[in-house]
């Protein structure tokens, strides 16, 4: 999906979702209560690996999850690689990779993000589950920004928020680092103006 819209958010909140250790009454939402989710919430869980393939694209890296994924979970029931930007990848790194998808250990789970799933190759996307994310709406993003600015005790025009929501051309993160733009000159009242 384009860039912005959640595909690395969500990505994490699957990984603690299924690692949870008391899965919510549903059974589909995580506790945010034991140790695990604590983990996840903190950022500091260490079955859970981001890679970024804009920088980390070569074969090199695959090989070295290719030996990790042989090891045991630490604490969590999965151990969750997330593949960002993995259409970047070179094509010796997606062959190394394919390896793995082929025949994943039970305790690892892939997910791949990527903003043009079209580069990547046939071998490996038919071996995946695809989940496409749009933009968001303006209406979306700015209940989400009304959220910020109540939590950060902004007073902000209604105007502002709807011009900052747009300058985020369906992207949330982009829009809400518009407003951390804006609050960074200090100013806890904000105006058109």
């Amino acid at each position: 999906g384009p860039r912005g819209t959640g595909k690395t958010t969500m990505a994490r909140l699957v990984a603690k979702t299924l690692n949870c250790e008391k899965r919510g009454a549903n059974g589909k939402e995580p506790c945010n209560a034991c140790f695990v989710c604590q983990e996840f919430n903190d950022g500091r869980n260490l079955d859970l690996t981001e890679i970024d393939a804009a920088s980390n694209r070569g074969i090199d890296e695959i090989r070295n999850l290719r030996e990790s994924v042989r090891f045991s979970p630490a604490r969590a029931k999965f151990k969750v690689y997330i593949i960002d930007e993995v259409h970047q990848l070179t094509d010796a790194a997606f062959n190394a990779l394919l390896k793995t998808l082929e025949e994943p250990p039970g305790h690892v789970i892939f997910i791949l993000a990527s903003t043009e799933p079209q580069k990547i190759p046939e071998t490996i996307s038919s071996r995946t589950q695809q989940f496409n994310f749009r933009n968001l709406t303006q209406s979306q993003i700015l209940e989400k920004l009304n959220k910020v600015a109540r939590a950060e005790k902004l007073n902000i025009e209604d105007e502002v928020l709807r011009i900052v929501a747009l300058s985020g051309h369906g992207s949330l993160r982009d829009a809400e680092s518009n407003l951390a733009k804006l609050m960074s000159f200090g100013n806890k009242k904000i105006t058109l103006a």
